[in-house]
């Protein structure tokens, strides 16, 4: 009678049962996407009040367990924390003998790869690195924006289909990246979209201060359109005084700022020259315009425009 091989945990069924260690506003969502493709979460950690209403909310009648109870019940593990506190996670977990061989254990974080799990790989387990290109707000409504969001993937090659099987489950893109390229990519999208947030709170508040009774109304449709062209087309799209070489305008501009918001004057400059600069390089500014305005955006944030 032939022994049977034990299974391989790369054909393991195709529902999981999943955990989420970090109670955040990324890890219950994802969880709760997984739900609906049909895996079954079955263990959420979290420590503040806010990690347990989250997860409460998100996951109904998922117990509130220890991040180490969590492995214990969990075929699929999602670290879902800082990243920051993710190497020490994990060589924490692996140190404990929590991490169970052929157990997938995934991180989300943006600016590791997949070699920060080695201490979990070391243990048996199968390591990834999916990290949801989205801003989160931790509630239900994030988990439709999932769908068509890209993720940005790296694991062992091994692993590649099981990592691109998820994200596509969870309604996303995979989108591979190089376990080296993980902190460029990750810059990319926190200049993007982390700055996006202070460029428009900023735009904001100077509309309140310029009298504008509805900023977010006026902005929608302008930054709307520029988001889209931008995406579009690229350095094509760039207008305005700076790409016009109005540097009267942008003169007038700093003189305002530093009368009304000197703490945006250094914003402003190193974005206009970074502007300046694009549209040089572009066409869309021409050289001999060029010079009244460097003059002006070589000023001293703290003193009177040059």
């Amino acid at each position: 009678m032939n022994t049977p091989h034990p299974p391989d945990p790369r054909d393991r069924p195709a529902r999981l049962s999943v955990g989420v260690v970090g109670a955040g506003r990324v890890g219950p969502v994802l969880a709760a996407s997984l739900q609906l493709a049909g895996h079954r979460p079955v263990a959420v950690s979290g420590v503040s009040e806010s990690s347990v209403r989250r997860a409460a909310q998100l996951l109904p009648d998922v117990p509130l367990v220890s991040p180490a109870e969590v492995l214990a019940r969990a075929d699929l593990v999602l670290l879902t924390v800082p990243d920051d506190a993710l190497p020490g996670l994990v060589e924490g977990l692996a140190d404990t003998g929590a991490v169970r061989p052929g157990q997938l254990i995934a991180h989300t974080s943006g600016r590791y790869g997949a070699k920060v799990l080695d201490p979990a790989l070391r243990a048996g387990a199968l390591p990834l690195a999916l990290h949801p290109a989205m801003t989160f707000t931790g509630t239900a409504v994030d988990v439709q924006r999932l769908a068509g969001c890209s993720f940005g993937v790296t694991a062992p090659d091994e692993l590649r289909m099981a990592a691109e099987a998820l994200v596509i489950e969870m309604g996303g893109e995979p989108e591979w990246i190089a376990e080296e390229s993980r902190p460029l990519y990750h810059a990319a999208l926190a200049l993007g979209a982390n700055h996006l947030v202070t460029l428009v709170a900023q735009a904001m508040e100077l509309l309140r201060e310029a009298g504008v009774a509805a900023p977010d109304r006026m902005l929608g449709p302008l930054l709307g359109a520029a988001l889209d062209n931008a995406l579009r087309s690229g350095d094509a799209a760039l207008t305005g005084p700076v790409a016009r070489g109005d540097a009267g305008t942008v003169a007038a501009h700093v003189t305002e700022l530093r009368a009304h918001a000197p703490g945006m004057v250094a914003g402003y400059l190193a974005m206009a020259r970074a502007t300046a600069d694009r549209a040089l390089a572009h066409g869309t500014l021409k050289p001999e315009l060029a010079e009244d305005l460097l003059g002006v955006l070589g000023g001293d944030p703290e003193g009177p425009a040059t």
